[in-house]
């Protein structure tokens, strides 16, 4: 199962110790910046251009599933990070704060059931909880330093993306696929650019990949949101 990949590594117990693992961080950071695919310059940072017209954005029911949409993605993004720094530090609390970020992702398929059916949140939560499984996978691969598998580790995550995309556009047809898969590979460029900066100690990268990851989550959720209200717009009058 990929969460044994984040099992908790053995902490250092000397400086010799300490000055190898740190080597090897280093060189499982090259690693990974290596195979990380280009930052997409097509990806949008605030809300597409084309946004979907239909219901009322600003009534009290649009305004309380934005709310919650939020909340749900900046929970993704949160937890993905406390994953991320238990994960490469070996923390004992990695497990927990798994198993709290795989439950996300069963919240947010919970979220679009009532919109698109029980058995498309099912979809969804199984999309998403394979996006996570494979992010640590990742993790794993890059803190081995092993970039053969590393790069298939990440073609596999890319293309989990581009699922989590196509199912979404195929429900809602104002989410537009190609945008989708834009902003999901952007999502993974920037969790990746976390992982790169903590590998490498290098925390300034590492918080901004972070900020930017959280901005770019929160605009995502909007244009779920914005999606989601102009599909059903009897419901948002």
């Amino acid at each position: 199962m990929a969460l044994s990949i984040l099992e908790a590594s053995n902490p250092p117990q000397s400086r010799t110790r300490r000055n190898l693992l740190g080597g090897a961080a280093v060189v499982g950071a090259a690693a990974l910046a290596a195979c990380s695919p280009p930052a997409t310059t097509t990806a949008p940072t605030t809300e597409p251009a084309d946004t979907p017209t239909g219901g009322n954005a600003q009534s009290s029911a649009a305004v309380e599933l934005r709310v919650a949409m939020r909340k749900l993605w900046e929970d993704h993004i949160t937890y993905t990070r406390n994953v991320i720094i238990s994960a490469i530090a070996g923390l004992p609390d990695q497990q927990a704060v798994t198993q709290r970020l795989l439950r996300n992702q069963d919240d947010i398929g919970n979220a679009v059931k009532p919109y698109f059916g029980e058995a498309a949140g099912g979809q969804l939560s199984q999309l998403l909880r394979t996006h996570i499984t494979q992010a640590a996978e990742v993790i794993g691969a890059a803190k081995a330093s092993n970039q053969t598998q590393l790069a298939a580790k990440q073609q596999a995550w890319s293309a989990n993306g581009r699922e989590i995309a196509a199912f979404l556009s195929g429900a809602n047809t104002n989410w537009d696929r190609t945008e989708l898969e834009n902003m999901l590979q952007r999502h993974l460029d920037l969790t990746t650019g976390e992982v790169v900066g903590r590998l490498g100690s290098d925390w300034a990268a590492d918080i901004r990949s972070y900020d930017e990851g959280h901005d770019h989550m929160l605009m995502f959720a909007d244009a779920l949101t914005t999606g989601i209200v102009a599909q059903f717009p009897d419901r948002f009058a």
